[in-house]
């Protein structure tokens, strides 16, 4: 059955990826009438999440942003399809680097770079980083249930000359590149909120404390890695800019929990230039008020 949907559904996205960019937009329209006025989809969660960061804002205020979030979505989803079948040269112009002399100075130091992110702007674009880089890329994700879906994606990355590794392998990953002294690149999207009993640290974010995510930061602990903030800024519709921060060049040294809660201050800056950007649709304060 998932060979068969797999094999129905792939035609489509091809189809769609092929399409030039105007018209791409042109389609993204129609699908922010579908997802927002008609099905709603994610309606409340996003209203909720908007309330919870933003109670300064009125709702009238929210609203736009609420409208706003869902249109940016549409074009997100589309542009993720669109990576199917972008070329190099088109995907360098639409995302580009500013600072990237700053992460170069990182490679210097001869130790593997963790690169932390928010689910902002063009989270799934900033792959084309490995272009750039002389240490081989990975990225952390959570593993597909369709596994045709999932060689699919791993193949997408894999023509950005990055390696998408799941969850379960990415400290034995680590680990082995560690020992054999391979310097390697690795990206995290840290901003989720993890489960409860897999909670380390609480912190504010957006105002309201929560659990949050800490292994980014203990694994370049572990295995002695620098430590990056890559900040992503949409300039127009399909153009995005990309810099870098960094967060810590000697993670060991540093307290427990402070270079997260670093990286969740730049995330909430991001947040505030243009809140319409993040990814609302997240349940990213389900357990506020549940602190033990």
């Amino acid at each position: 059955m998932q060979l068969i949907v797999y094999l129905l559904i792939y035609p489509l996205l091809w189809l769609i990826s092929m399409l030039p960019f105007p018209i791409l937009y042109l389609f993204s329209d129609f699908v922010y009438i579908i997802t927002y006025h008609l099905i709603g989809y994610r309606k409340k969660t996003v209203r909720g999440n908007l309330a919870i960061a933003l109670p300064h804002l009125s709702d009238k205020e929210r609203l736009l942003i609420e409208k706003k979030f869902y249109s940016h979505l549409c074009d997100l989803f589309l542009e993720m399809i669109k990576t199917l079948t972008i070329s190099r040269k088109e995907i360098e112009k639409r995302y580009t680097f500013s600072n990237m002399e700053v992460y170069y100075e990182l490679e210097k130091k001869e130790k593997s770079i963790a690169v932390l992110c928010a689910h902002y702007a063009s989270y799934e674009w900033a792959v084309s980083m490995n272009y750039h880089t002389n240490f081989k890329g990975y990225g952390v994700y959570k593993k597909l249930a369709n596994p045709y879906f999932d060689k699919l994606v791993r193949k997408i990355r894999s023509k950005f000359k990055g390696e998408l590794i799941d969850s379960k392998e990415t400290i034995p990953t680590m680990a082995s590149n560690f020992r054999s002294k391979t310097f390697s690149l690795y990206g995290l999207v840290s901003d989720q909120s993890p489960k409860l009993n897999a909670t380390h640290h609480w912190q504010k974010f957006m105002g309201v404390e929560v659990p949050v995510h800490t292994g980014g930061e203990m694994l370049a602990k572990k295995y002695d890695m620098n430590v990056i903030f890559l900040r992503t800024k949409k300039i127009k519709r399909g153009y995005y800019e990309a810099s870098f921060e960094v967060l810590s060049e000697d993670a060991k040294s540093v307290p427990n929990y402070e270079i997260t809660d670093r990286f969740l201050k730049l995330v909430e800056q991001q947040i505030l230039e243009a809140p319409e950007y993040y990814l609302w649709t997240h349940k990213r304060w389900k357990y506020m008020n549940t602190k033990p």
